[in-house]
C-alpha cells in the first residue's frame, strides 16, 4: 500500500496528515486527498494533535486543499504521526497570500 504524507497551510497552522491516495482534483487549483491514515486507539496513549485532527476529519471520505496551501507531499514507507504545528516566525516556511485572488473593481466599466 502507498502512503503519502502531506503537509499543509490551514488557519494559520501546518497541517500533516498521512493519506493513502493523492491527486490533482477535478476542481482547478485543488488537491484531493483521500483515504486518510491515523493511528489505532489499540494502545493507552493517546496523542491529542492526532485525536484533534482525527475528529475534525471523521467522516470524511476525501478532502480538496487549495494548491497554494500545500507545501510538500512525500510517499513514505510507514504512517508517521499526524499533527498540527504551529506557524513559526523564524521558519523556512511562509504562507502565500491569502486569497490568491482577490476580486477588484473591473476596468471595463
Amino acid at each position: 500500500m502507498r502512503i503519502f504524507r502531506i503537509s499543509f497551510i490551514n488557519h494559520g497552522k501546518i497541517y500533516e496528515l498521512y493519506a493513502g491516495s493523492v491527486r490533482q482534483a477535478e476542481i482547478y487549483g485543488f488537491l484531493e486527498i483521500e483515504e486518510l491514515i491515523f493511528g489505532e486507539n489499540t494502545s493507552m496513549v493517546i496523542d491529542p494533535a492526532e485525536e484533534k485532527l482525527k475528529n475534525e476529519f471523521n467522516g470524511v471520505s476525501r478532502t480538496l486543499v487549495p494548491i497554494h496551501a500545500v507545501i510538500r507531499v512525500d510517499e513514505v514507507e510507514k504512517k508517521g504521526q499526524s499533527k498540527i504545528l504551529e506557524l513559526d516566525g523564524n521558519a523556512n516556511v511562509t504562507p502565500f497570500p491569502n486569497p490568491l485572488f482577490t476580486p477588484g473593481k473591473s476596468s471595463d466599466n
